[in-house]
């Protein structure tokens, strides 16, 4: 599964599009989740969207994902 870490101040609500399926998941500051277990779109609260295969991490700094 993907790691999606929230660096930045405010907590932010990313659309998760896996296998045809959209969900919601709610990550706070400072707060780190695991998502997109055999890939999936994700969608950022700016709008930004980025295709996960599933081994990333993804760090949220000024409202903006950073794939490592």
């Amino acid at each position: 599964a993907a790691t999606i870490i929230n660096k930045d101040q405010q907590s932010y609500t990313l659309k998760i599009t896996e296998g045809g399926d959209q969900s919601e998941i709610g990550i706070s500051s400072g707060q780190s989740v695991s998502a997109c277990n055999s890939g999936c779109f994700i969608t950022m609260p700016n709008g930004d969207r980025e295709t996960l295969s599933g081994n990333e991490t993804v760090e949220i700094t000024g409202g903006k994902a950073v794939i490592k």
